[in-house]
């Protein structure tokens, strides 16, 4: 694991030291990581909603979709027979 040293005004720190406390995290480090980690997931669904935006629209969500889907879960999932 690497180790990153930082710099914070006294009322960041101050702020970081009261969100340790209060939200039961060990260390101020902890607290660090897991905005990164909530950081990297916000980017992460920013991708995804822009790359579903610059996408082709796909088949109308309407009635009719859904009462397919249904009938494909009461299936298992397997295709409607051709008959």
């Amino acid at each position: 694991m690497g180790t990153m040293n930082i710099s914070l005004p006294d009322s960041l720190k101050s702020f970081v030291d009261e969100q340790v406390s209060e939200r039961g995290y060990g260390t101020s480090s902890e607290y660090v990581r897991e905005l990164i980690r909530k950081d990297q997931d916000r980017q992460q669904l920013r991708n995804v909603l822009l790359a579903g935006a610059s996408s082709a629209p796909g088949p109308v969500a309407d009635g009719s979709y859904f009462d397919g889907l249904r009938d494909r879960v009461r299936r298992g999932g397997k295709p409607r027979s051709k008959a």
